[in-house]
């Protein structure tokens, strides 16, 4: 005899309940393969439902599912960088690439398809879509630092270093997720704070953003963040690290 095939229960969703299941299902195929080798009937498989069900809620097919993924997927990743604007700003960074790491881990192949671009599915609207969610990004990160108006330096310190982010986690991917996730992030927020360092010097506004940021410090977390992001290993005994370093001390320095 043929042995019967198992039964399944099945419970009537609500719509925003099965809109939320194919989206779901949409993000986790997407973080597995790159957006054109996943199909509708793919969607429909694994969401157990049937192919004209999905269309139902995404009648515009595949582009209008992926936007929508894509779109949840952007809240998700925006919410990243919500962090109260309490403690130390080294800490609040590292939480917040805690959870950013976390999201690129689990999509993968996904999140790379994503800010790779070349996608059959990629238009205007995902552009947007992506840029929108590295706007929010720099929106969050320049609160934490207390600046409402930056200045050019400011601003392009701060973009330039989720551009930087974003590279390092595509990186991260192609390397089987080495370094360590811990040591990943304590890289980022290392490249950050020499980022906000080096342009200190050269503008007034990060200087005193840079300043305050520091005050926030216990004075063993500033004395190694100085360590970390100023000496040269192995230069100290050609150019001593009190006197290269001053310069960048005055201006950090009340």
């Amino acid at each position: 005899m043929t042995p019967e095939a198992p039964t399944r229960s099945y419970r009537r969703l609500s719509v925003e309940e099965r809109r939320r299941q194919l989206l779901d299902t949409a993000l986790s195929l997407f973080a597995h393969r790159a957006p054109e080798e996943v199909s509708l009937d793919d969607v429909a498989e694994t969401a157990g439902v049937s192919r004209p069900l999905v269309y139902r809620y995404f009648p515009g097919g595949k582009q209008q599912l992926y936007e929508a993924a894509l779109r949840s997927a952007a809240d998700e990743l925006r919410q990243c960088f919500a962090e109260p604007a309490r403690g130390p700003l080294a800490g609040r960074l590292s939480r917040a690439l805690d959870r950013y790491l976390a999201f690129v881990a689990r999509h993968d192949a996904g999140f790379s398809a994503l800010l790779r671009g070349g996608s059959v599915v990629e238009t205007s609207r995902t552009t947007a879509i992506v840029d929108g969610v590295r706007r929010a990004a720099a929106a969050h990160i320049l609160g934490h630092l207390g600046v409402e108006e930056p200045g050019p330096r400011l601003r392009m310190t701060v973009r330039t270093w989720i551009t930087a982010v974003e590279a390092a986690s595509l990186i991260w991917l192609d390397e089987d997720k080495q370094p360590p996730v811990d040591d990943l992030r304590d890289w980022l927020v290392d490249q950050f704070t020499a980022g906000l360092v080096a342009t200190a010097g050269r503008d007034p506004q990060t200087a005193a953003v840079v300043r305050d940021a520091l005050g926030l410090e216990s004075g063993e977390a500033f004395g190694a963040l100085l360590a970390r992001v100023l000496p040269v290993p192995g230069a100290h005994d050609r150019l001593p690290l009190p006197d290269a370093a001053e310069p960048v001390r005055e201006t950090l320095l009340p």
